[in-house]
């Protein structure tokens, strides 16, 4: 971003917001969280969630994922856009993404996960967008959003400026049956949280913030998407999380090795990891085996840092991501890392 990030304007309460499928239709799989989360944007945020034709169609087209993308930018009615939730095959609908309608349309964009895809791509318009708060999951968590989380959103949301974010003491990532409507009677399971934990933190940084889901912009990088050149990213602040699949240790030392090799590790002189999700149906790991691979992930990740990036301050287990609960992390807007003040403040 070679000139200031844009920050487009906010919506307020009694405003049309889209909500979309860029990756998975997964409301058409799983109405019951979708539903919970629809009826939160209304009543909680005082929003009003304004559908397209493929929010719901599971197995949906690129080329209809891009047109309900288009739709939801160009409409003026409509002031921010939400993703439903992530997937895995975004990156096949960014080749099909009008840049001059989007530019010409700046608007909030909120998700995360495979929606990485969607974050950078607006970076490298220049626009702002926010990592975090998917329908089907933040909005739609059972019993009721987490107060953290609650606090985030409606701040990224709705405000402008700076907003420090706040160490939770819990956190989760038991998930349940989302087509049980028994899940939705109850909060999900916490765990104590153990704490935010700092690397290198002798020191202020302040830059713009980049990064996203680890394994999705590791396909990034694979396909050349949305990757601009190495040396453009030299003072901003890395981000970085890792999904439900539970990437080992090693996966997650290799992808940031090869980011190393690249180059790219370096120009960052802050790093924020997220808590790793360490628990999945396809793994449901008892709490020792969660600590344990977090541990695993961290030490990987200081690795590669020893290697390639030295210098960098890092801060991992932050409350962003695969988390919950869960705070919004500005992509392209500014971030300062506080060091000496154990401090991580967030422009909105």
């Amino acid at each position: 971003m070679t000139t200031p990030p844009v920050y487009p304007p906010k919506p307020r309460p009694g405003d049309q917001v889209a909500v979309i499928s860029p990756s998975a239709g997964s409301p058409g799989q799983f109405p019951l969280p979708y539903e919970l989360g629809l009826r939160r944007l209304r009543e909680e945020f005082g929003l009003v969630p304004v559908e397209y034709p493929a929010t719901r169609l599971f197995g949906s087209t690129p080329q209809q994922r891009a047109a309900d993308i288009h739709a939801a930018f160009a409409d003026p009615q409509i002031k921010a856009v939400i993703a439903t939730i992530g997937g895995e095959d975004q990156i096949t609908v960014l080749p099909l993404l009008d840049k001059e309608l989007i530019r010409a349309n700046p608007k909030p964009f909120f998700g995360y996960s495979d929606n990485t895809n969607l974050l950078l791509f607006l970076r490298n318009l220049g626009i702002v967008s926010y990592h975090g708060a998917s329908v089907m999951v933040e909005l739609g968590r059972p019993g009721a959003l987490h107060p953290l989380t609650a606090q985030s959103v409606r701040a990224a949301l709705f405000d402008s400026g700076a907003y420090e974010l706040r160490e939770s003491p819990e956190s989760g990532d038991v998930g349940k049956d989302w087509g049980d409507p028994a899940t939705f009677a109850s909060e999900p399971l916490m765990e104590p949280a153990e704490g935010w934990i700092w690397h290198n933190a002798d020191r202020v940084v302040e830059g713009l913030g980049w990064g996203g889901n680890l394994e999705i912009l590791a396909w990034m990088l694979m396909a050349d998407r949305e990757i601009r050149p190495v040396g453009e990213y030299a003072g901003q602040v890395l981000y970085l999380e890792t999904s439900e699949e539970l990437p080992s240790a090693d996966e997650v030392y290799r992808i940031l090795r090869n980011m190393g090799e690249r180059g790219l590790l370096r120009q960052f002189p802050a790093l924020l990891m997220a808590r790793a999700k360490s628990w999945s149906f396809a793994q449901p790991l008892a709490v020792e085996q969660k600590a344990a691979y977090r541990k695993a992930q961290r030490e990987a990740v200081l690795r590669a840092l020893a290697t390639y990036a030295p210098d960098t301050v890092a801060v991992f287990d932050v409350d962003f991501g695969h988390t919950d609960p869960q705070l919004v992390i500005p992509c392209g807007g500014r971030i300062r890392v506080d060091g000496p003040a154990r401090r991580i403040t967030v422009e909105y």
